[in-house]
């Protein structure tokens, strides 16, 4: 096994995941104050989770004896329309379940069977995550706007006290 191969993949990772939290994270902020409390909160829960794997990545790195970079795979977008974000967010994990399902080939080309496994747990989670933000879609979808304003006016009557 050649664990440099294997920390940069890792390291990869890393900077996906990262670059998840940060823009979950932005988009939380941002439906929040817009008052989408149910959405604010499953970006939040979300980006939670990403922390998650942000920590067994660096924990494998550091077994292979190798350093954890902390940098972000992109800066985080400006996008505060719920349906974008939406999308945005959706897409964002397809691409990581299909980018860690070949890091998984590569690490088991590699005789790294852990990291592989990893990888595919990570697979895992990332489709479950966009059927998440996909379903919201589809509400958006079924729904129309009346979706997003039961959320609001969920926190007006929070806030009303009744």
């Amino acid at each position: 096994m050649d664990a440099n191969k294997s920390i940069d993949l890792l390291n990869r990772a890393v900077a996906d995941e990262l670059q998840a939290v940060h823009q979950y994270m932005y988009w939380h902020f941002h439906l929040d104050d817009q008052d989408f409390g149910p959405l604010s909160a499953l970006f939040k829960r979300i980006a939670i989770f990403e922390m998650g794997h942000v920590e067994k990545l660096a924990e494998r790195i550091l077994f292979l004896k190798g350093d954890v970079k902390m940098q972000l795979a992109a800066p985080v977008e400006a996008i505060t329309e719920p349906t974008q974000i939406l999308a945005r967010a959706a897409k964002m994990e397809q691409d990581s379940a299909a980018e860690y399902n070949q890091w998984a080939l590569q690490c088991s080309a590699n005789a790294d069977a852990v990291s592989k496994q990893i990888f595919e747990e990570l697979v895992k989670d990332e489709e479950l995550h966009y059927d998440t933000f996909d379903k919201q879609l589809e509400n958006i979808k079924r729904f129309g706007p009346n979706y997003l304003a039961l959320q609001s006016f969920e926190r007006a009557v929070e806030a009303k006290g009744d």
